[in-house]
């Protein structure tokens, strides 16, 4: 009997600068879809729990939540650029547009910017990539670029430094209700908190979200609804038999679950007047997230500013950061670990319009 040994993904030496990858499948949001990461997360905005609430204020229907589109997305991009990867390096300009709903169809496409080999390391090499997602209307409703650590197939093949020289960039902006003078958003203001409007953030502030959540082995089921196939997060076997290769010997969280949870965490103080998550100038994981760690999270206000062209928002940019607990063996006490960070721009309403 013949033996074909299917081999899926990619590794360093198969990219090209230019090259565009049109993903398979797609992903339709499906009703469960939506549940498990907006309450995994502790979203709480009522956009995405709320339909009444939602239509009020001009969408469709419930909101798909930011931490959501970004995972739906990114995970399509996986069995192509990042599934022989050694790690997610970091994220730049990613900004979303159309409001993704369930029933929704998301497509997704990815362009190579630049192949990086390593100067230390044989073995592998850096790939940048734009990844842009766009409904059935054709409509973006996330692009970002991103920064991945990918294994070499063949350590001794001489991989060159090649970037794209012109890489035509796909832009996106949000796409908002108007606002309407004849609506009486004022009899919802119930459903958010009372101090978390754009006049009550002043810049230089810096809140620590109070609610954690701990990662247990459910993050496999997560990322397996995602259609997301990184082996170093499902693949036991794989970290088992050579561990010295593989982050912490063990399998490793996948990054959009740590993610998800630092935006949802921090919902109620930041996010829960926002219309909209406007573009995450940047963002990179700091360390590793494993079964048993307990993810918190703090935000920074950096600026507050008018919404181009809308009175009744204001435009917040924050960084928010991840952490996590470690107890020390010398003298038991703890260590608060930074494992993620993400420079975050959000549209919030003006309480002088809405409440």
């Amino acid at each position: 009997m013949d033996v074909i040994r299917k081999q899926t993904g990619h590794f360093l030496e198969d990219f090209t600068p230019g090259q565009l990858f049109r993903h398979k499948r797609g992903k339709t949001i499906t009703a469960g879809l939506f549940n498990d990461f907006t309450d995994f997360s502790f979203t709480t905005n009522p956009l995405s729990k709320n339909n009444t609430y939602a239509t009020l204020y001009g969408f469709k229907s419930l909101v798909c939540p930011p931490g959501l589109v970004m995972n739906v997305v990114f995970s399509q991009t996986v069995e192509d650029i990042s599934e022989n990867a050694r790690a997610n390096l970091g994220y730049k300009d990613m900004c979303f547009g159309a409001p993704l709903y369930i029933g929704d169809t998301i497509e997704v496409e990815t362009k190579i910017l630049e192949i990086i080999p390593s100067s230390k390391n044989d073995d592998r090499g850096v790939v940048t990539v734009q990844s842009t997602g766009r409904n059935q209307h054709g409509n973006v409703v996330l692009t970002f670029q991103r920064s991945v650590q990918i294994w070499k197939r063949d350590s001794k093949k001489i991989v060159e430094h090649q970037k794209l020289d012109h890489a035509d960039l796909v832009e996106a902006k949000p796409v908002l209700p108007d606002y309407d003078h004849n609506k009486r958003y004022s009899d919802k203001a119930y459903l958010t908190t009372s101090d978390s409007y754009f006049e009550d953030f002043k810049p230089g502030t810096l809140l620590e979200h109070s609610r954690g959540r701990v990662v247990t082995d459910e993050h496999i089921a997560l990322t397996g609804k995602l259609d997301n196939t990184s082996q170093v997060h499902c693949n036991q076997y794989l970290i088992d038999a050579n561990p010295g290769k593989y982050l912490g010997g063990k399998l490793l969280v996948y990054g959009g679950i740590p993610f998800n949870l630092c935006l949802g965490l921090s919902c109620a103080d930041i996010g829960e007047n926002a219309l909209s998550d406007v573009c995450y100038a940047s963002g990179k994981h700091t360390a590793p997230i494993f079964v048993g760690d307990t993810v918190f999270c703090s935000t920074e206000i950096k600026t507050a500013a008018p919404y181009p062209e809308r009175e009744d928002l204001g435009l917040l940019t924050t960084v928010l950061r991840g952490y996590k607990m470690q107890r020390q063996e010398d003298d038991g006490s703890w260590q608060r670990i930074q494992i993620f960070e993400l420079e975050r721009q959000l549209a919030i309403k003006r309480r002088s319009h809405y409440a």
